[in-house]
């Protein structure tokens, strides 16, 4: 592998820092919810087309654009970013400040969206130098796990031989860029569980099926999967958020709703504990002479970095920040992130960088928060990462 060092890279992202911030400020004022980014991605199309770089659609609210190499064919490689908000009030005080009620680029998707279009602005220049394909991946909807799948589903991502993705990460200091092999985040399934029963007058119980009864049980037995058929050496998360039943105090409950979350790191145990899951309530409700219907919903699946692409992304990291700033290990997270979707499709990997600027405290709030901000110089280290990544696999 060959490192790139060429100083006119870093000239040229130096030259377009103000640019990318200026995106950025853009894109956090008017945040779209998932699936809902028609004005976002309408502003994605005209940067492409300022560039010369022809896109295409993806669904109704994602893009993908594409840069060939001048020198010919090789392999291709993808870039990702992320272009949805949450919905969330923006309780900052800032200039860039959303003007979108109920809405905020409250996870750093602004800024993944920014830096792709400042690395695609480089890579346009540097088309001539190369060969093989870059793909500009502008994704919609990650944080409800719609968004990758449309990309994957749609063949998109068929002819691509390695694929490349980051995070901002306001728990990272600015100047340290994150690249770990293996299972980073976890596969997030959302689950429902529906309970029938039979009502009848709470003083005459065994005319009734108790549907409350049996979700109350379920809720419970659904903890010993974890404790008894998962090794105490994997980490899981089976977990129910809203139990629903009963219309009166007095009436037996015909019916309940449970709805829960399974989490896991590899694709074997998701396996394992998504048929534990409906198994046990199934069979826990038959106990209660109640039935149960099933449904799951698939956000998203384990998210595995390839080790040659994340050593990849370290050594390039540590072109742009030093290697002492980079970081090789660091605690797997229970979040997830449908890049994950794109890595069961090509090799690849997920790299964070750090926004968190340790004299500003206004950039220390997690993401999901309604006063989440980031340290912009971490943008710089997002486009160069695009950029020195993609170069640097089409020429190695």
């Amino acid at each position: 592998m060959t490192t790139l060092t060429d100083s006119s890279i870093k000239a040229q992202i130096v030259e377009g820092r103000e640019e990318v911030i200026a995106l950025r400020r853009y894109f956090h004022q008017y945040p779209e919810a998932s699936l809902k980014e028609y004005e976002t991605v309408k502003r994605i199309k005209q940067e492409l087309e300022v560039l010369d770089i022809p896109f295409e659609a993806v669904g109704e609210t994602g893009a993908l654009g594409t840069i060939r190499g001048k020198k010919g064919p090789g392999k291709t490689v993808l870039l990702r970013a992320d272009i949805d908000a949450l919905e969330l009030e923006d309780a900052k005080d800032t200039p860039y400040k959303s003007k979108n009620p109920g809405l905020h680029h409250a996870c750093g998707h602004d800024g993944h969206t920014a830096a792709l279009l400042g690395a695609a602005k480089i890579l346009k220049k540097q088309e001539g130098q190369f060969s093989g394909t870059i793909k500009l991946a502008f994704q919609q909807a990650e944080e409800i796990g719609a968004g990758a799948r449309q990309f994957v589903k749609g063949g998109f991502v068929e002819d691509v031989d390695q694929v490349f993705g980051l995070h901002l990460d306001s728990s990272v200091p600015v100047g340290k860029i994150v690249s770990v092999p293996g299972a980073t985040n976890a596969s997030c399934d959302i689950f429902k569980l529906k309970v029938h029963g039979k009502s009848a007058h709470a003083a005459q119980p065994d005319k009734g099926v108790d549907a409350l009864l049996a979700a109350a049980a379920i809720t419970v037995e659904l903890q010993s999967i974890v404790g008894r058929e998962v090794s105490p050496l994997d980490n899981v998360v089976v977990a129910v958020g809203v139990l629903n039943a009963g219309t009166r105090y007095n009436i037996v409950a015909n019916q309940a709703v449970l709805e829960g979350t399974v989490r896991t790191f590899s694709h074997e145990t998701r396996e394992h504990v998504l048929e534990a899951v409906e198994r046990v309530a199934r069979r826990v409700a038959e106990s209660h002479r109640a039935s149960i219907e099933f449904e799951n919903y698939d956000a998203a699946a384990p998210l595995i970095n390839s080790k040659e692409p994340s050593d990849r992304a370290a050594q390039i990291a540590s072109v742009i920040v030093g290697e002492e700033n980079v970081i090789r290990s660091q605690p797997k997270s229970l979040g997830a992130d449908d890049f994950a979707d794109f890595l069961a499709e090509a090799p690849g990997v997920y790299a964070r960088v750090g926004t968190r600027d340790l004299d500003n405290s206004d950039t220390w709030y997690g993401h999901h928060h309604e006063k989440f901000d980031i340290a912009e110089e971490g943008l710089v280290h997002a486009t160069e990462l695009h950029v020195r990544y993609a170069l640097d696999y089409l020429k190695d």
